[in-house]
């Protein structure tokens, strides 16, 4: 009876071992109220980043700063309409979402501009930022 107690305790004990980053979800996933924080994500978590956009006024999310050997960009950013329409009226805003991958520990400022990205010298209309630490 006692070597199948230990035998149990070691399962259990190497089961809270390799199940510990189970709870860690695989997208951390922020919005504008995110702007200005600091967020943290393990190597391989997903950022998930979506903003309000309309494309249609000239204006887009462009990224400004970003260390790429710390957060990659995925792919281009995805836009979908606010209204369910089909199809949408014209002029129809909605939301930006961007992806980025956590690929190696470190930290590193990630910024975005909402602009005109052909108006040069001219102020962006909104800007995203946040300090991103990599573990």
């Amino acid at each position: 009876m006692k070597s199948k107690l230990s035998t149990l305790g070691l399962l259990l004990i190497l089961s809270a071992l390799l199940f510990s980053g189970c709870g860690l979800a695989k997208e951390v996933k922020l919005d504008a109220a995110a702007n200005g924080r600091q967020v943290e994500l393990q190597k391989g978590q997903t950022l998930v980043i979506t903003l309000e956009s309309n494309p249609t006024t000239g204006y887009r999310w462009e990224v400004v700063e970003l260390e790429e050997s710390i957060l990659r960009q995925m792919g281009e950013p995805e836009f979908k309409v606010s209204d369910s329409r089909e199809p949408p009226p014209p002029g129809t805003g909605g939301w930006e979402t961007w992806r980025f991958e956590a690929v190696k520990a470190g930290q590193t400022a990630l910024e975005l501009v909402y602009h005109r990205a052909w108006e040069e010298g001219v102020e962006p209309l909104e800007t995203f930022s946040l300090q991103v630490v990599v573990r």
